[in-house]
């Protein structure tokens, strides 16, 4: 009869334990797109997103500094130690499966008292003691627990994922700084390379001047612009300054200049940027991912307020000895033991408990909408940086050309004038148009980079790495597939 009893037992036990109470969590879904616009030819499964980030920038200077601040960033730290707390977070959340167990020791002495507790023993004055070890355990019959870890994972996986972000938004933020840099250095070298030619104009009219076959205005004209121009040499200065500072702060170091030696144009471009499936990009977007593990958690958050419904189930045991007097603790008619089982549930909680269910319900739409919303900014980046890219070689050719007619109407102006068959009017006009057509090439230089580092960032660049990999070398990665650009 008692296993029979147990047999029962075990098997209604078995029967609720199989009662999880909740939705099913099911992985939210976005309408992805057939191709991205702006995507060139039919979709292809190659990505450059499947390329690690050395394979993409490959200036041996920048790989320095990316590799400086994948160690030493203050950003990339701090979220690392958000994975660590997630992690045991976790844990945490595990470890209530499991039975915990605790002891319990005491020693008193007194009248009318036993253990630390007041009572009647006749007036007596004796010493007592009690020592025992308690064990409980809540059966997660309704899945309370259940659901408790899989908010703590999503948690952590979603942690993880905000590390990897972390990780890209890193890699990109110093290559556009490093770009940038690189760019001003440009911009300078035209200032100079302008105002020596406008010194030169300037030597020009003063001898002119001074041989009584110009006039003052054309003196006092060049004397202007070259004014002008130089005026922006200083401020160009304090703008790389300002620019190295703001890279060091991404390497976890202290203001200071960025050495460095190419240029902006030797630059490196890769030959083919193939955006890949759209979607793939829902699968490798480090905030789609977490957007996703949300949805996650708000779903077993959900099901741990229908939960809150039915009663906790709980076993108890506890086994010890306890004596009074205390010299009697050893014999074995002073043991103690129990085996104890509770069930605790509501009655009536004034709709608090249908009200945090609601809640749940609605923060679980909520994180569905953000998911979708999230995808659908993904596409969008990719998308501007795909259109970007293809309208930027269009503008570029054009600008280059600009910057040819520009050098050959100052070369022939100024000759014109030495000949006297142009007036000064013609060589300043031709300088000044030159300056600001020399200084739109160098934006446009600049950005045909950094709409690399866009969509590489925008399709989850370096998704295939793990966080260890991310701190690797050109020696340790796979060799370009194809020769590079410029």
């Amino acid at each position: 009869m008692r296993k029979l009893s147990l047999a029962i037992a075990l098997g209604s036990l078995g029967l609720f334990s199989g009662c999880v109470v909740g939705p099913k969590y099911t992985p939210p879904t976005a309408a992805a797109p057939p191709t991205f616009r702006g995507q060139e030819g039919a979709a292809q499964p190659a990505s450059i997103a499947d390329l690690p980030w050395w394979e993409v920038f490959q200036d041996q200077t920048l790989q320095g500094l990316v590799r400086t601040a994948i160690a030493n960033n203050f950003d990339l730290r701090i979220a690392a130690t958000r994975v660590e707390q997630a992690r045991e977070l976790a844990s945490q959340a595990r470890s209530q499966y499991r039975p915990s167990a605790g002891y319990e020791a005491i020693a008193s002495g007194g009248k009318n008292e036993a253990a630390g507790t007041l009572g009647l023993n006749g007036g007596n004055t004796q010493a007592s003691g009690l020592a025992g070890i308690e064990a409980t355990w809540d059966l997660d019959l309704w899945g309370k627990i259940r659901h408790m870890n899989e908010a703590a994972l999503a948690g952590y996986l979603a942690s993880e994922q905000g590390r990897r972000g972390v990780l890209l938004s890193l890699v990109s933020s110093v290559a556009q700084g490093y770009y940038e840099l690189l760019e001003l250095d440009l911009q300078l070298e035209i200032a100079y390379r302008t105002a020596d030619s406008l010194k030169g104009s300037l030597k020009i009219f003063e001898e002119r001047l001074e041989g009584g076959t110009a006039s003052r205005l054309e003196t006092v004209r060049a004397e202007a612009a070259l004014a002008s121009t130089a005026a922006q040499i200083p401020d160009l200065e304090r703008r790389i300054a300002l620019q190295e500072n703001e890279i060091n702060l991404l390497l976890g170091n202290t203001p200071g200049p960025i050495q460095r030696n190419a240029k902006l144009a030797e630059e490196i471009l890769p030959p083919d940027v193939p955006a890949g499936l759209p979607s793939t990009l829902l699968e490798r977007r480090p905030d789609i991912l977490a957007a996703e593990q949300a949805v996650r958690a708000a779903n077993a958050q959900v099901g741990i307020a229908t939960a809150a419904f039915f009663p906790s189930i709980g076993l108890t045991t506890l086994f010890g000895g306890m004596s009074a007097p205390l010299q009697d603790f050893a014999m074995g008619r002073n043991a103690v033991w129990s085996i104890a089982a509770s069930a605790t549930g509501p009655l009536y909680a004034g709709g608090s408990l249908r009200s945090v269910k609601r809640q749940a319900i609605d923060a679980w739409e909520e994180t569905k909408l953000r998911y979708e919303q999230t995808a659908l900014g993904a596409f969008r980046d990719v998308s501007n940086a795909l259109i970007t890219r293809q309208r930027l070689e269009a503008i570029r050719v054009q600008q280059i050309q600009a910057v040819k007619s520009g050098r050959e109407a100052v070369e022939v102006s100024t000759q014109r004038y030495t000949a006297g068959k142009s007036s000064y009017y013609e060589v300043l006009t031709a300088q000044q148009e030159l300056f600001p057509a020399e200084n739109a090439l160098a934006q446009t230089e600049f950005n045909r980079r950094l709409v690399i580092v866009q969509l590489y960032q925008a399709l989850g660049g370096g998704w295939n790495l793990k966080t260890p990999e991310w701190a690797g070398t050109p020696a340790t990665g796979a060799a370009p597939t194809s020769a590079p650009t410029k």
